[in-house]
Formats: structure tokens, C-alpha cells, sequence
């Protein structure tokens, strides 16, 4: 029975892979049409996705994201970056003994800690275990250094990161980010805490995307919507 809770857990979470016929999914499409669009002046090879608050829908977003970039035939590697509550080695179902952690303080080489994943042309590179110090990481010349690494091996890079009220994570990897897209939920968010939000990123010179309504609902299911632009 637990099994096949979490299954369905991962099929929901993962719904662009494993219904990729549903609204949801094709919202999903929709806003990697407008990534595809935002992409006029210049290549975005790594995208940030957060939110302003925690249960909002930031890393369901970022793994479904990921997976319909994939889905176009780009090899793309989706990061848990949110050091503080991981969640992708859930929806994907791997191990997380090794991860970003591990690799940034150079207990793992990055062959050994990159994951395939069912989904073709998609890897995902897991938080590993929690550390005392994710801002510092996330921070150092290591991480900057990983991140230019990656590009050379993958199209996209899509990193999942703690809300952006709660901790600094994000700001700190915002510049270093070509777009961020930042994810909110109907009903739950609050209009102060998403301005809030974008005013941190945009002072930490955050590249903003647009920003993604999540849990609105569209006909008798919960859909996505994307708003482009500013």
C-alpha cells in the first residue's frame, strides 16, 4: 500500500511524464513555448525556480519543467538546490546519500553523483545530505564553478531553490542564473509576499522570466498558468 501511494505521489508530481495528454501538462508546454520565446536575446541555459513562500509549488514546477525541455530532446539537468527541505529524490525516486552537498565539498566526483532518470535526456542532480551552511555553499567559488561545469555538458540546467522569504539561497544563485521564474499559488499567496519576493530578486539582480500561477483552477483540474514578463 505504501508503495503504491508513493507511486502515485511521483505520477502526480511528475505529471507532464506520465499524463502528458492533461491540461496541466500542456500548461506546462505553454511556458516552455514562452521560455523558448524569452530566449530572443540571448541563450538561457540555467533557470532558476522559486518561490516567495515554502508549499507553493516551486519544485513540482522545476521537475515538470525540466522534464518537457527533455520531453523537446534537450539533455537538461534539474538541481535541488533547496539544501534546507529537498524533495526531488522523492519525485524521482533516487538516492540521496550523495548529491550538490557532496559534490561541492568534493566527497563525490560529478559522475558519481549525477542520476539518470526514466525520463529521457534528463538528469537530476539531488541536494545530497543537509548541511549546516547551504547559503555559504551555494555562495562559493565552488558552486559558481560547478554551474559554468554543467554548461559545458548539458543544454539546460534548471535548479529547484528555497523559497525567498524564508532563507537568502535563492538570491544568492540568482545572479548567477541566466532567468528566474518565480512560482505562486491561487488562493494562497499573498499579493505582499509575492512583490516582496520580487523585489529581493531584483535586487540580487535576478534575470525575472515571468512568474507561474499554480493550483488556479481550469475546468474540473488544477492547471498551471504562466504570466510573461515583468
Amino acid at each position: 500500500m505504501k508503495r503504491n501511494k508513493q507511486t502515485s505521489l511521483k505520477q502526480r508530481h511528475l505529471i507532464a511524464f506520465y499524463n502528458p495528454k492533461s491540461t496541466t501538462a500542456e500548461q506546462y508546454r505553454t511556458i516552455r513555448t514562452n521560455i523558448d520565446f524569452s530566449q530572443v536575446n540571448g541563450d538561457l541555459k540555467t533557470i532558476m525556480v522559486t518561490s516567495p513562500d515554502p508549499a507553493e509549488g516551486k519544485s513540482t514546477t522545476a521537475a515538470n519543467i525540466a522534464v518537457v525541455m527533455a520531453q523537446q530532446g534537450k539533455n537538461v539537468l534539474l538541481i535541488d538546490a533547496d539544501m534546507r527541505k529537498p524533495t526531488i529524490h522523492y519525485t524521482f525516486r533516487v538516492g540521496n546519500i550523495e548529491g550538490l552537498t557532496t559534490l561541492l565539498t568534493k566527497k563525490t566526483t560529478f559522475e558519481e553523483t549525477i542520476k539518470k532518470t526514466d525520463v529521457d535526456n534528463l538528469f537530476v542532480l539531488t541536494s545530497g545530505p543537509i548541511p549546516p551552511n547551504p547559503a555559504e555553499l551555494l555562495s562559493s567559488p565552488a558552486m559558481k564553478s560547478f554551474i559554468k561545469h554543467t554548461l559545458t555538458l548539458f543544454d539546460t540546467v534548471v535548479i529547484d531553490t528555497p523559497p525567498v522569504l524564508a532563507v537568502t539561497d535563492a538570491q544568492v544563485l540568482a545572479n548567477l542564473c541566466d532567468g528566474t521564474i518565480l512560482v505562486v499559488r491561487s488562493g494562497v499567496t499573498e499579493k505582499e509576499a509575492a512583490l516582496k519576493a520580487k523585489d529581493l530578486l531584483s535586487k540580487a539582480k535576478a534575470k525575472m522570466l515571468g512568474v507561474v500561477l499554480n493550483g488556479k483552477p481550469v475546468t474540473k483540474t488544477d492547471g498551471y498558468y504562466y504570466y510573461y514578463g515583468e
